[in-house]
């Protein structure tokens, strides 16, 4: 399973009084992880939309274990657990900077659609670069 790790600084504007990042924030990050591991597969989402197509966001589940903090940097481990004739879900792990505290996991489900908003079948030059790294049968 292919996976990419991004490092984020937690900025103020991030977190709380308190210094805590608020908790939108993970799925903010879920996004930079999943648009990353997308990019480092050659699928860039200006490029997909500029032919019609569209990856909106379908179900969401964030797990929260320890907070984390102003300053902190993070490292955001995204996976492809799933890619179906008309969805994907990633599965997202939001650690500490040195890999020893996980501080949320979670994943996201993903629909294909055109740009009327109708579901429609993954596109092939899609499925083509994500199976020139993940084998996936449907």
């Amino acid at each position: 399973m292919k996976k990419n790790h991004v490092k984020i600084r937690v900025i103020y504007a991030d977190t709380d009084a308190m210094g805590i990042v608020y908790h939108t924030n993970y799925i903010k990050w879920f996004e930079i992880g999943r648009t990353e591991l997308l990019r480092g597969m050659g699928i860039v989402y200006a490029a997909m939309e500029s032919k019609g197509y569209n990856l909106p966001l379908t179900e969401a589940y964030c797990h929260y274990l320890l907070p984390a903090k102003y300053d902190q940097i993070i490292v955001v481990e995204t996976e492809l657990e799933y890619l179906k004739r008309a969805s994907m879900k990633f599965n997202y792990t939001i650690s500490d900077e040195d890999k020893e505290k996980i501080l949320v996991e979670g994943y996201t489900v993903h629909a294909c659609t055109n740009n009327l908003g109708k579901i429609v079948r993954i596109p092939s030059f899609i499925v083509e670069k994500i199976n020139e790294q993940i084998k996936f049968e449907f």
